[in-house]
């Protein structure tokens, strides 16, 4: 049997030399291995032995074939390695000198007005954290001082999931998780962040709302921090954004997370404040809800709200870029309109 076994593995060896395919390969396999092959017809021929020879010539038999089995694999990766050459060779071969005549892409209008801000808070010394989008209740209501049965609830439509989580309905679902991060600033020092994200809430769809948007929380936390540091933060940043003296109006607004809480609009840039579709008539769009940083909240979060204090804002990134780039609808934001969007590019 022995001389057998050698006599196969020669002529293996002679006929994987003349294999230039995968389907010849495939022949070879089966001639050696397949049902009725040269191998597989010496393991049946064990049968015939004695049970002394038998164990021997079987670790023999199949010692042969894992060496052909294992050959064959090489083999297969060898002609792959081949035939990807030869595409290689055969490939079109271009001058990557030569300019394109494709278009180049563009950044998102949202993209744009996103990078523009965090530039700006950077600039200040704010750092840029990121916000979950899929968050639990508690991060979403209960740790911005929004309690279960509170009537705030009701002004959101919020995307529950089947798990018990839900899809976070404003930025502030960060702020617990930030705070809870970095703790209390160290005396002297203040824990400024900026946190944009997309968020969702179950709106009815129209030219000045949508069910998925775009907003940037940020807050500042020390021991002495006060309205006017809001104010100073917020003239910076629509000075910058709009390149222009921008109108603006502040004004008492209701919001658990702050006390006092305040809601800063926008004179509609579309309309020039005479009204129109975007702003409702009214001359104004919402933009900037903001305020000093309720007790609860802090307290939440981690941080002593008998020595710290601290200011937070929402800005909605969607309707910044609206009025920023004279867009009237906000659904062309989710439009997927090339020939729209590609015209914003700085």
């Amino acid at each position: 049997m022995l001389e057998n076994l050698e006599q196969i593995k020669l002529k293996f060896s002679e006929k994987l030399k003349e294999v230039n395919s995968k389907e010849e390969l495939e022949k070879i396999r089966v001639a050696f291995l397949g049902k009725k092959g040269l191998v597989t017809e010496e393991l049946k021929n064990l049968r015939n032995l004695s049970n002394e020879v038998k164990k021997t010539a079987g670790m023999q038999v199949n010692t042969l074939k894992n060496e052909i089995e294992q050959a064959i694999v090489e083999y297969q990766k060898t002609l792959e390695e081949r035939e990807y050459q030869r595409e290689i060779a055969s490939a079109e071969v271009y001058d990557y000198s030569i300019p394109s005549e494709q278009p180049t892409g563009t950044l998102h209008p949202i993209t744009i007005v996103q990078r523009q801000i965090e530039d700006i808070f950077k600039s200040m010394g704010f750092m840029i954290e990121d916000g979950l989008e899929i968050q639990t209740e508690y991060n979403n209501f209960e740790a911005v001082n929004i309690p279960k049965n509170h009537p705030a609830r009701d002004m959101q439509d919020t995307y529950y999931l089947e798990n018990g989580q839900l899809l976070k309905t404003h930025t502030s679902a960060a702020q617990n998780t930030i705070m809870r991060k970095y703790g209390a600033p160290n005396p002297g020092e203040t824990l400024k962040v900026l946190f944009p994200g997309r968020c969702f809430r179950n709106e009815n769809i129209d030219a000045c709302h949508e069910n998925t948007f775009f907003q940037v929380e940020g807050m500042m936390i020390g021991e002495d921090i006060s309205i006017s540091n809001l104010i100073y933060f917020m003239r910076v940043l629509l000075t910058e954004v709009f390149e222009r003296d921008v109108k603006v109006r502040l004004r008492p607004g209701f919001f658990p997370f702050v006390e006092p809480g305040f809601e800063l609009d926008i004179n509609c840039a579309i309309c020039g404040g005479s009204g129109c579709p975007t702003c409702k008539q009214s001359g104004w769009l919402e933009l900037l809800p903001c305020g000093m940083i309720h007790p609860n909240v802090l307290k939440m979060g981690g941080i002593d709200p008998e020595k710290y204090t601290g200011f937070a804002f929402g800005l909605g990134l969607t309707r910044l870029a609206m009025m920023k780039y004279n867009i009237k609808d906000i659904r062309l934001f989710n439009s997927g309109n090339l020939k729209q969007l590609r015209q914003f590019v700085k």
